[in-house]
């Protein structure tokens, strides 16, 4: 488990960081997010309406990573904004955090989705597309070089850690490899707690894991 002082320094600059083996350049977000779009390395693209990038400055100290894109978010082309970006939003100012200068992605660019008559399914995206899209988060990272990386959920902790990584073991600071790190729930999850009393403790425990990380940053950039 990390330090959480340690989370308070961000790292060097550097011309390009090394991630699995691999020389990633530190091109600006919008030269990546033109690439993206025309992105064909797992088959989901087939099916998506485009590819939902990234959102939020360059220099945010704080990023977090979710799943993939929604229904919502495909339609879109912006991530979380839907239910769950909406959970997400109130979350974070309850907790002093300003989306508008914090980061926010996914570990999948495409909707993953199974037609069911009008509606479009939501479908857990697998480890080979987790790990093509990897190219894709390992990009945005070494172009933010953030504080603080927090995984929202089983997929975006697969991705950062590079292996399967149980959630509730494991929930709060961590190492991810070339990063400090942070997992809690995403908050769809919180979305399909069916009892009212479990849901609001489950909402109050998501806050209060976003205050923790506020207070493991330690600095303006990331507060409101």
């Amino acid at each position: 488990m990390r330090n959480p002082s340690a989370a308070r320094q961000r790292r060097p600059a550097a011309k390009a960081d090394k991630t699995g083996g691999q020389l990633v350049g530190r091109a600006p977000l919008a030269v990546l997010e033109r690439e993206a779009a025309g992105c064909t390395r797992c088959p989901l693209y087939k099916n998506a309406t485009q590819t939902v990038f990234g959102e939020g400055p360059q220099d945010a100290v704080l990023v977090f990573v979710g799943e993939q894109p929604g229904d919502r978010e495909d339609r879109a082309g912006k991530p979380f904004v839907g239910p769950a970006g909406a959970l997400l939003d109130r979350a974070l100012a309850e907790a002093g955090i300003a989306r508008s200068k914090v980061y926010v992605t996914n570990a999948v660019k495409h909707f993953k989705y199974q037609p069911r008559g009008k509606r479009r399914i939501h479908q857990k995206p697998n480890a080979g597309e987790v790990r093509a899209c990897k190219w894709w988060l390992d990009r945005e990272l070494a172009a933010i070089r953030p504080a603080l990386v927090v995984a929202l959920g089983a997929t975006a902790a697969q991705s950062l850690a590079g292996h399967t990584i149980p959630i509730m073991k494991n929930r709060g600071p961590v190492d991810f490899p070339g990063h400090a790190g942070f997992i809690t729930v995403h908050p769809s999850s919180l979305l399909r707690v069916p009892e009212q009393d479990r849901k609001a403790e489950a909402y109050e425990a998501f806050v209060a894991d976003l205050r923790r990380i506020r207070r493991m940053l330690k600095t303006e950039d990331a507060a409101a």
